[in-house]
């Protein structure tokens, strides 16, 4: 196994190791995979909860696939429904609705897609739009089109984590800044 660096973080009072990786030549970014850890997803659920008392909204949506642990373990925490925009186009979704954005974790173009029950289900909803971490804000805008397109609105946006420039951040509902790691 190859031996890397990590940056040591606390989240909801839980530490972790998060391993660095380079998206591109002269940028690393730490990477939080919440996908198995229990601990710390209920954690970030429960304490999100308590930074949401006092927002809006009806309904969660998140991209899959990452966050899902979180939508889920937050719709228990708050007893309100979650809806999970995929990234691949079946059948049985219908009538969806799409949306591209550009994932920076893999630099290239990824579809967002709600759907045709869910699209339904979220029009003329309150949203809170959820994600483990935000980075460049392409999956929130990808996101956020969808929501426009199904006739509900943005009441809120929550992540355990941002990351990169922290001003343009100060809006969302976060446990955590995460820096850019260059060389």
């Amino acid at each position: 196994m190859t031996k890397r660096e990590n940056y040591s973080i606390e989240i909801a009072g839980l530490k972790r190791e998060l391993p660095l990786f380079e998206i591109k030549p002269g940028l690393r970014i730490a990477i939080l995979n919440i996908l198995g850890d229990t601990q710390l997803v209920q954690a970030c659920a429960k304490e999100l909860n308590k930074q949401l008392k006092g927002k809006d909204y009806d309904v969660i949506v998140t991209a899959e696939a990452k966050s899902i642990p979180l939508a889920y373990a937050l719709s228990v925490e708050s007893k309100k429904p979650y809806v999970v925009l995929r990234k691949a186009y079946k059948p049985y979704m219908g009538d969806a609705l799409k949306a591209e954005t550009l994932s920076i974790t893999t630099g290239q173009p990824q579809i967002l897609i709600l759907d045709e029950k869910d699209k339904d289900f979220i029009q003329g909803k309150k949203v809170l739009i959820l994600d483990d971490v935000i980075s460049t804000g392409s999956t929130l805008q990808g996101m956020r089109m969808i929501l426009d397109k199904a006739n509900a609105s943005v009441s809120a946006e929550a992540a355990i984590l941002t990351e990169g420039d922290r001003a343009q951040w100060m809006h969302i509902v976060s446990l955590g800044h995460l820096p850019l790691f260059t060389d």
